[in-house]
């Protein structure tokens, strides 16, 4: 059996602060109410997305980890994450803010949950009249003076707010404390790992259970990094259509947005790695071996290592392009 690119079946999560744009914007098909994620590509345990199209229609990422190692993967991926799909792939529409949090490194995560840390960035698709993203700090604090904020209530007082607008972008490192604001639609590009440590929940309640959501505050002390920085936001130009625009680049995931205005063809061989394409606006058609595979606005396509060509197409299409 051979590899294609694949479409996955989105996993779908209840959150105390979701919204509808999911469907409404992007046109997920789902019937509940206040739906916070679409998990894209999954491969975090209990919530592992399945391939929705094609001969391997029902396939885990494990399951075609296992198949063709690294002919899926990348030889070098494969060699360091094994039977593990390194990224977890999400769109989020937080329709409330979000709980103030932070991530473990990896050496944390590993030590207290087996676990990879949680490096990841975020593309904002969309944000109503000032919308809002916590990133940070806006001085520099220490684990004392930061500790009496969060005790007497005026931990925003010391937070970096940064007002957002559609195609901004923000690397979050494990350890920076941060949290999505209200009216923002956005891709979230992360390791594989679902451990996040809450801070502060705005005393909320959550309707499903009837209680406030529980805090670790404990936890997170060992987690944050305390430094102020100049600069959270990621600066970036598309300089040219129809081409490949350095985005973010980490030591976890790479990451380029492509502006697709005409027919061009897409040479992977000398990228060591499967390619993920998300559509963050507009519309676009993939081909390879004589097969399309449209790929809307708020869509998702793993292109497998050993598909190393493909004809992308489109008017005004903008993607995010992935790989290790």
């Amino acid at each position: 059996m051979k590899l294609y690119p694949l479409k996955f079946e989105p996993k779908y999560s209840y959150r105390i602060w979701g919204g509808e744009k999911l469907k409404t914007v992007l046109n997920k098909n789902y019937a509940l109410d206040s739906i916070g994620e679409s998990w894209e590509i999954s491969d975090v345990e209990d919530n592992e997305t399945l391939v929705c199209e094609g001969a391997l229609e029902g396939k885990t990422l494990k399951n075609l980890i296992h198949e063709f190692k690294e002919e899926f993967l990348g030889k070098s991926v494969y060699q360091n994450f094994g039977d593990s799909f390194p990224l977890l792939i999400k769109f989020i529409d937080a329709k409330n803010p979000l709980s103030i949090q932070v991530h473990p490194s990896n050496e944390l995560a590993k030590e207290r949950h087996n676990s990879f840390g949680k490096n990841e960035m975020w593309y904002v698709m969309q944000a109503e009249e000032d919308a809002q993203l916590i990133v940070g700090f806006n001085q520099n604090v220490d684990r004392e003076s930061y500790q009496l904020h969060l005790n007497d209530g005026t931990l925003l007082d010391i937070l970096n707010i940064e007002k957002v607008d559609q195609g901004d972008t923000f690397y979050i490192p494990t350890g920076r404390v941060h949290a999505i604001g209200a009216g923002v639609l956005l891709a979230e590009i992360q390791q594989t790992s679902n451990i996040t440590y809450r801070i502060y929940d705005y005393d909320r309640v959550d309707k499903k259970t009837g209680e406030k959501r529980e805090l670790h505050t404990e936890m997170a002390l060992d987690a944050i990094d305390f430094k102020h920085y100049p600069n959270y936001r990621s600066t970036y130009s598309i300089k040219e259509a129809n081409v490949s625009n350095k985005l973010v680049h980490s030591p976890y995931f790479k990451t380029n947005i492509m502006h697709v205005t005409e027919e061009i063809i897409k040479d992977y061989s000398q990228i060591d790695s499967f390619i993920i394409y998300m559509c963050v606006e507009g519309a676009l058609i993939v081909e390879s071996e004589n097969e399309a595979y449209p790929v809307n606005t708020g869509e998702t396509l793993l292109i497998p290592a050993c598909v190393e060509q493909i004809k992308v197409s489109g008017k005004s299409a903008k993607i995010l392009e992935i790989y290790l």
